[in-house]
């Protein structure tokens, strides 16, 4: 691939910054120089991985490009999780999920960014959905794959406890990101990234990150009634999701406790809890379709994606209904959460702007209760 101007400015102007924030130093790396007129892509990490292991598969992927040419990106790691990082001393209190979401307005703020579109995974999904819920003006667009808005339950808590950190840590981790059929699917890719986390990753360090996680809190977001003064995202966001992806359940739950107008599922097959590696095709003609909903990216590019797809994939997305459904074990509250497409707006945000960008089609409904695009690809 020939890369124009903007697009090897994308790899050769990498910028690493040490941010102080009201609770402590976050490592970020800027990759391009951000445009007065739009949001820049702050990506988020999971436990057990930096920005390099979590997101270089995903943007240095051909198709990636096209959007990198247009947005800038900012890489956020996790305080200590970055590669080279020292040992916190002993007594070093970690910051909590909620603290670790009040470090990026620091971040937004001392870079001079006009606002960013939010890209996470499992718990750097829900850091960006807490700082999106507290600072809505900072945000323009979530994309979160993996996302658990939950607070962990009293069974996984008992099982970290009994069996033990130091043995079952990366094992632990290993869980959180895969499922036990990729495992033993895919050991190839599973044995890669263990060998990341046993080797890139400070020890300590990521035991003070897991533990956090572990002791989050729950994100209270709930589905807007009108009328109504309910706490949920006011952006439009995309949750992603592997059929077979240990966070299918977690990523339904959340997905029926946002407004259906505003957000998008995207479950994709033949797929577990690394869509970004498994799937970067996919995940990046999603990211496109996302960021044209919102007004970006012409659609011109549009052209190159084959426009009427997006038309097929909202038909589509109601013959796939029951297969959805089978993959949440959800049963009936699972229909009731994900939809059947009669939204095709929210693909793509709100507004007549977006309008402007997708293909609506209007499905007849038996509620009155607006329903969420569901999509299978």
């Amino acid at each position: 691939m020939v890369l124009d101007v903007d697009d090897s400015v994308f790899y050769i102007s990498n910028e690493e910054h040490d941010i102080e924030t009201a609770h402590g130093i976050v490592h970020v790396t800027m990759c391009g120089t951000p445009k007065l007129n739009r949001p820049v892509i702050l990506t988020y990490h999971d436990i057990g991985l930096n920005h390099k292991t979590c997101f270089n598969s995903l943007f240095n992927f051909e198709d990636m490009h096209e959007i990198t040419q247009h947005f800038s990106v900012c890489h956020v790691d996790a305080p200590g999780q970055q590669e080279g990082a020292a040992s916190f001393p002993a007594g070093y209190m970690y910051p909590s999920m909620d603290q670790l979401a009040e470090m990026l307005p620091g971040v937004v703020q001392q870079l001079g960014l006009k606002s960013i579109i939010g890209l996470g995974i499992g718990s750097g999904a829900y850091i960006l959905t807490r700082f999106a819920l507290n600072h809505p003006s900072m945000v323009e667009g979530l994309v979160l794959i993996n996302i658990n808005p939950c607070a962990e339950g009293w069974m996984d808590w008992a099982a970290t406890k009994i069996s033990g950190w130091a043995h079952a840590l990366p094992e632990m981790v290993i869980s959180h990101l895969f499922s036990k059929d990729e495992v033993h699917s895919n050991p190839e890719l599973v044995e890669t990234y263990r060998q990341h986390i046993l080797h890139d990753i400070n020890q300590n360090n990521l035991q003070l990150f897991v533990k956090s996680y572990n002791s989050r809190r729950d994100l209270e977001i709930e589905r807007p009634i009108p009328g109504s003064n309910t706490v949920t995202l006011k952006c439009p966001s995309l949750l992603v999701v592997g059929d077979s992806s240990p966070a299918v359940d977690a990523v339904v739950e959340c997905n029926s406790k946002l407004d259906p107008t505003k957000t998008t599922l995207l479950k994709m097959s033949d797929c577990g809890g690394f869509p970004q590696v498994v799937q970067p095709a996919k995940l990046a003609e999603a990211f496109k379709y996302f960021v044209q909903g919102m007004g970006y990216m012409p659609a011109a590019s549009m052209t190159r994606l084959m426009r009427s797809r997006t038309g097929s994939a909202a038909s589509s997305s109601s013959q796939d209904g029951n297969r959805s459904r089978s993959h949440t074990n959800e049963g009936s509250r699972s229909r009731s959460q994900t939809g059947d497409g009669n939204r095709s707006r929210a693909h793509t945000g709100d507004g007549n702007r977006s309008r402007s960008h997708t293909d609506t089609n209007n499905v007849n409904s038996d509620h009155n209760t607006p329903k969420s695009m569901e999509v299978s690809c």
